[in-house]
């Protein structure tokens, strides 16, 4: 039996890891397999792999990869790019991901906040169904309102992070 290589033995703890890490995604309720090609990409160290690379790493069909993409494409977790060229799709993690998901829930949560002053026109502020939708409103614009300062205390902690990392890197050497 051949042993693997490094690099392999690598590949295969990455893919072990993104395998563990989409199961844990799709136990709080993400779609199991754009949780899998979500994972895949988090492993990468280029964060970008094209759908015949993430069909051959998930072992999964062109069709289901393709959904995949597009369910966190619509997320705005994942973007499209061509190179120069190619007639290959690349799938690529954005940027601050996490926090354009954060961002993409606060415009949900807007829209929501405007229905709820719809429907206590509609039932009335002096209804008991009215107050409902008052409380429910209120909260949504307080998660709202919160959710605006832990982005902003996100990328302070980041950025002292990030210096932080790059301090150690050059004591280091």
């Amino acid at each position: 039996m051949a042993r693997l290589t490094e690099r392999e033995d690598d590949d295969q703890a990455r893919l072990g890891f993104a395998e563990r890490l989409a199961g844990e995604l799709a136990a709080v309720g993400f779609p199991r397999m754009p949780a899998r090609v979500l994972s895949a990409l988090l492993v990468t160290d280029a964060g970008r792999l094209t759908s015949a690379e993430l069909s051959e790493q998930l072992q999964a069909s062109t069709a289901a990869i393709s959904g995949a993409v597009r369910y966190l494409e619509q997320l705005n977790l994942i973007g499209r790019e061509r190179e120069p060229g190619s007639r290959r799709d690349h799938y690529r993690l954005y940027d601050d991901l996490w926090v354009s998901t954060v961002r993409m829930r606060d415009q949900s949560l807007l829209r929501l906040i405007d229905r709820f002053k719809e429907g206590v026109t509609v039932v009335g502020p002096d209804t008991l169904a009215g107050e409902r939708m008052v409380e429910t409103m209120d909260f949504y614009a307080f998660i709202n309102e919160e959710s605006n300062l832990l982005v902003e205390r996100w990328r302070e902690r980041r950025a002292k992070l990030q210096a932080s990392r790059a301090s150690q890197a050059v004591e280091s050497d």
